[in-house]
């Protein structure tokens, strides 16, 4: 099946006075239409920069200093601004954690919404309400008629995030970037959302990214799943594979993590130490100094290897 998205080496470096911060550092993968991908690691690990480099959203004195990022056919990381703004919200959209980096909160929500819409389709008003008020019910806002007439102050914090995701799915993208955005809602909205995300993914063919520190999350909601680490994807697959057998020392530490795995009576298992700082990064294992297996030959960055036809790896100590 031909790639919805495929990214290629890519690397997002910021150039600060205090040397160079290597916040995207050799990352590929795939993402097939239909499917949704679980993008995980640890705060810090890079998580949201990729989703940032996809989106053309890196500012100064970040770049993407090399690499591919390739969306059905075009190639994102050699477009100009004008061409961006037809894409951006259109063909590619993101929904960020935080709602109020979506919503102006000087303008009314039908506004924004009818603005979203108008931007990319050739509509009417009346058209695009309608489109509006369908969204806003998918993502479980009552009244949206009301609601749309209402400015974002009006809204509780996990309403906004709906209206967020709302606007970011109104024109039926081809690819979502979500970056957290379920962190600040309950669980019953949360739960409904996933299940029309992963609808909308199935009946569409859209695809989703979905960044996260949640494992339960992805295990639930995901095909696929990529785990970084100081800016690299250390071990990527399919979610039954990479969850039921990781083969990371960083996998096995994330999952081993999660409270509901924990045996009642003992203390939480954590991973020792703390992510490096991504501008003191050498060429080794950046997992090195906190890793259980670590050898000599750590000092050297591992390559990536494929264990199995769906799955990489980068580590030269993996778990059996």
């Amino acid at each position: 099946m031909s790639a919805l998205l495929e990214i290629e080496g890519l690397r997002t470096h910021f150039f600060t006075r205090a040397g160079v911060v290597k916040a995207v550092d050799d990352v590929s993968l795939r993402l097939e239409r239909g499917r949704i991908l679980g993008l995980v690691g640890e705060s810090g690990s890079g998580k949201s920069m990729t989703g940032y480099s996809i989106m053309g959203l890196v500012d100064e004195p970040g770049r993407i200093v090399s690499g591919r990022i390739e969306v059905a056919g075009t190639d994102l990381a050699t477009l100009d601004e004008p061409a961006w703004r037809r894409l951006r919200g259109n063909r590619v959209s993101m929904i960020f954690q935080d709602p109020m980096m979506t919503l102006n909160p000087v303008l009314r929500i039908d506004t924004q919404m009818v603005e979203a819409v108008r931007a990319h389709n050739n509509v009417s008003r009346r058209e695009a309400l309608d489109r509006c008020r369908a969204q806003l019910s998918r993502v479980g806002i009552a009244s949206p008629d009301e609601r749309l007439r209402a400015y974002p102050h009006q809204f509780s914090g996990g309403m906004r995030q709906r209206v967020a995701i709302a606007i970011a799915l109104v024109n039926h993208p081809d690819l979502v970037i979500a970056d957290e955005p379920t962190t600040a809602l309950d669980v019953t909205i949360q739960g409904q959302i996933l299940f029309e995300m992963q609808k909308l993914c199935r009946e569409s063919g859209t695809g989703l990214i979905w960044i996260t520190h949640d494992l339960s999350v992805v295990a639930g909601l995901a095909d696929d799943v990529c785990v970084m680490y100081a800016g690299r994807i250390v071990e990527s697959g399919t979610v039954d594979e990479v969850l039921d057998h990781p083969m990371h020392p960083y996998t096995r530490g994330l999952l081993d993590s999660i409270p509901g795995r924990n045996v009642p009576g003992r203390p939480l298992s954590q991973i020792p130490g703390m992510a490096p700082s991504p501008q003191d990064l050498d060429q080794g294992c950046a997992f090195r100094v906190r890793c259980p297996r670590a050898r000599e030959d750590c000092r050297v960055a591992p390559a990536t290897t494929r264990p199995t036809s769906q799955r990489t790896l980068r580590c030269g100590h993996p778990l059996p």
